[in-house]
């Protein structure tokens, strides 16, 4: 097999982790298996380098999911799964990232930021009537949530925990 052939291979294992389903550390294993173990597959010995655009296709991934739970926007579509998933992917991609070695960091900020602004909508959305369409896990899922994050119980908008349900 060609250089050519080879990084088109490899291309094309990235595109799949990173269009994959809820959980993307098994579309990468599942890449991995096929390009070196998978009797059908190619049989590649893989440099470390070239599991690298594999990892970052699963971190892309993980973010876009994790991400797609704390945008308000995304709360009428089909695709919604609310705070419960949002928190067992953050803890999925944590240890993702603990199992391959790299920095789980990248995200947190941005994703602190998000759960602090669904927090609000849905806190703004409460004062005027409506219902809470994400808080689908108890406060203290939340809680744990925003502590691996980084942020602090003051960090969170005043009364929040009264649009969780009850644990």
């Amino acid at each position: 097999m060609d250089s050519q052939e080879r990084e088109a291979l490899l291309a094309e294992e990235a595109f799949i982790i990173l269009h994959s389903g809820e959980i993307p550390e098994i579309a990468f294993h599942s890449s991995l298996y096929y390009l070196a173990e998978d009797p059908d597959g190619p049989k590649l010995t893989l440099a470390a380098e070239e599991i690298v655009p594999l990892q970052q296709a699963a971190s892309s991934r993980y973010r876009e999911i994790i991400l797609r739970d704390l945008t308000p926007e995304n709360r009428s579509k089909g695709m919604y799964r609310g705070m419960a998933r949002c928190a067992a992917n953050w803890h999925r991609w944590l240890a993702f990232c603990a199992r391959q070695n790299l920095d789980p960091m990248g995200i947190r900020d941005e994703t602190a930021a998000a759960l602090q602004n669904i927090l609000a909508v849905e806190m703004a959305e409460a004062a005027g009537g409506g219902g809470s369409a994400c808080l689908n896990c108890p406060a203290a899922a939340v809680e744990n949530l925003a502590k691996s994050l980084g942020l602090a119980p003051a960090d969170l908008p005043k009364g929040w925990r009264q649009l969780c349900p009850e644990e």
